[in-house]
């Protein structure tokens, strides 16, 4: 408990030399209960401002497997308890984990996209978000984050100024059980669905692959 506390407070210091956060939406997370908290991802980050902005302490976070070969990460890791990933291979040990926590009402914050996008816009989601909602029935949170992209958090950090960060939560919701039959039909409807929640709630600019889907339009005059 007290190295989560640690990092935690660590992150906020870091966050708040580094940037300037505004938030929309905090009210929609919910408290407690199974949930994924599915985000866009541009940058490095991303993933601090999970710890920063939600208080829950049971937060699955599942980093890539090569920040495990870095001593400090594997402590913080350990610390917060997340689990890596293995981006490259099928990795069922951590899927199996992840189910069994989501299972057991805690919170798991994943980028659909399973990277960083190097476009600093969205690109093709993976089905794994999909399929872990579906399985589990946890209801999906969409977030938007705009203004961490690499990039541009360097280049305001040697002028010595801080980086606007926005951070648009939308409303939560729930993809249907996934019948046998058409699994993988199912499963890249799910994710359109899921990218497209996260579309609705970023400037257009940002859209990327999903730029023109009509279910954006749907989903933010609803």
């Amino acid at each position: 408990m007290l190295l989560e506390m640690f990092f935690r407070t660590l992150i906020t210091l870091i966050l708040r030399l580094t940037c300037k956060i505004e938030v929309i939406g905090l009210e929609n997370v919910p408290a407690k209960g199974k949930c994924i908290l599915a985000a866009n991802h541009i940058g490095r980050l991303d993933a601090t401002l999970v710890y920063h902005l939600i208080k829950r302490r049971d937060i699955i976070l599942t980093p890539a497997e090569k920040y495990a070969q870095v001593a400090f990460f594997r402590w913080a890791a350990k610390s917060l308890n997340a689990i890596f990933l293995d981006r490259f291979n099928p990795d069922i040990g951590t899927l199996r984990a992840v189910m069994k926590r989501l299972q057991g009402g805690e919170l798991l914050a994943i980028a659909p996209e399973g990277t960083r996008s190097k476009s600093e816009t969205l690109i093709e989601g993976q089905p794994g978000t999909a399929y872990l909602a579906a399985k589990t029935g946890a209801q999906i949170l969409p977030v938007a984050l705009t203004g961490t992209e690499d990039r541009q958090v360097l280049a305001n950090l040697r002028q010595l100024r801080r980086s606007l960060v926005r951070v648009h939560i939308g409303k939560p919701f729930t993809l249907p059980p996934i019948e046998r039959k058409n699994r993988d039909t199912q499963l890249q409807q799910g994710t359109i669905e899921i990218m497209c929640q996260i579309a609705a709630l970023l400037p257009d600019s940002y859209h990327g692959v999903y730029a023109h889907n009509p279910r954006i339009t749907v989903i933010r005059t609803t």
